[in-house]
C-alpha cells in the first residue's frame, strides 16, 4: 500500500471535458508519493452528509512542483455529481495516494495501453513514464459514443499509434476496444498490455493478451467503501504465486492486478476451491 496523506485539498480548477469533469486539487505532499495507477478518495458533503462513503478516483496527473493532483470525475450518481460541481476555492477531504500502482518495466518495452471511457485517466502518466524509460507505446481508447471518450489528444501527444473506437461509430472505428486488440498487439510488437475500464472489458482484454502470450496488467474498478483495506467490500478472487486462489482487496493489493491471475468469471461468487471458502459457507458474497 502507498503511504497516503489525509488533508483538505483546495480546488484550484474544475474543467468540464466531454462527459467528465477534471478537478485540479492543491494537495501539498501528495504528488511526490504518486505513481501511475494510484488512486485517491474524496469525502462527499460535510460531517452531516447522508453520503457517508468516500468516492474513489484514479489519479490522472500529479505535479510535485505545483503541489497538485488531478482527478477525472464522471457525474453519474449523487456523490460524483456533487464532486463534479465543486467550486474553485472549495476544500475537499482527500486521502491519497492509495492502492498499488502499475508495475513499470526495468528495460525498454513496447506497451499497449487500453481503456474504456475515463478509465484512460491513469494511463497517460504511465505512458509518459514508459517512454521516458526508452519504451514504445500505443493506445486503444474506446467508449459508447464520442462524449464518453477521454484523452484522445493526450494520447496523440505521446504517440502516433492511437486507435479510437466508439460503439455507435460516432468517432473512430465502430466497435469495442477488444475488436482490434490482437491486431494492435502485433502492430507495435507489444510485450505488455496495461488496461483500465469496466470489468467485462478487462476480462476480454486479459483473455486476448494471454492468448497472445503477452503480459497484462489491469486496474480494476471494483466498488469499495473505505479504500484502505478495512471493510473488505472490494475483494475479488485472484490466483496467487503458489497456485492457490484467495480473495484479495482491490483497494490495497490492487487496484492493479496481473490480468492472467484474476478469476474474472468468478467475481461476485465464492468459488469452492477458494482458500477459506468452506468457512464462508460458499454461495454469493
Amino acid at each position: 500500500m502507498a503511504n497516503p496523506l489525509q488533508l483538505r485539498a483546495e480546488v484550484l480548477a474544475n474543467h468540464p471535458e466531454g462527459a467528465y469533469h477534471r478537478l485540479v486539487l492543491h494537495a501539498p505532499g501528495v504528488p511526490q508519493r504518486v505513481r501511475p495507477g494510484h488512486f485517491a478518495t474524496l469525502a462527499v458533503g460535510g460531517p452531516g452528509s447522508a453520503l457517508v462513503l468516500r468516492r474513489p478516483f484514479a489519479i490522472h496527473r500529479a505535479d510535485p512542483q505545483a503541489g497538485t493532483i488531478e482527478l477525472v470525475i464522471a457525474p453519474k450518481a449523487a456523490g460524483s455529481r456533487e464532486l463534479a460541481g465543486a467550486r474553485v476555492g472549495e476544500r475537499l477531504d482527500l486521502i491519497a495516494p492509495l492502492g498499488t500502482p502499475f508495475p513499470l518495466p526495468e528495460q525498454p518495452v513496447s506497451a499497449l495501453l487500453v481503456a474504456g471511457g475515463y478509465g484512460s485517466a491513469p494511463l497517460f502518466a504511465l505512458g509518459a513514464e514508459i517512454r521516458r524509460r526508452g519504451g514504445r507505446i500505443g493506445f486503444v481508447l474506446g467508449a459508447a459514443g464520442t462524449g464518453g471518450l477521454y484523452g484522445a489528444d493526450q494520447a496523440r501527444a505521446l504517440t502516433q499509434d492511437v486507435l479510437l473506437l466508439t460503439e455507435d461509430g460516432s468517432t473512430g472505428l465502430a466497435g469495442r476496444v477488444t475488436d482490434p486488440l490482437a491486431e494492435a498487439i502485433r502492430a507495435i510488437g507489444a510485450t505488455v498490455v496495461y488496461a483500465c475500464g469496466p470489468m467485462a472489458m478487462l476480462r476480454a482484454v486479459s483473455e486476448i493478451a494471454v492468448a497472445h502470450e503477452v503480459r497484462v496488467h489491469t486496474a480494476v474498478e471494483e466498488a469499495m467503501a473505505c479504500g484502505t483495506g478495512i471493510c473488505m467490500t472490494c475483494v475479488l478472487p485472484v490466483v496467487g504465486e503458489d497456485g492457490r486462489s484467495r480473495f484479495v482487496r482491490s483497494c490495497t493489493e490492487g487496484p492493479v492486478f496481473d490480468g492472467a491471475r484474476v478469476r474474472w468469471a468468478d467475481i461476485g461468487s465464492v468459488p469452492d476451491d477458494l482458500e477459506g471458502a468452506a468457512a464462508m459457507g460458499g454461495g454469493l458474497r
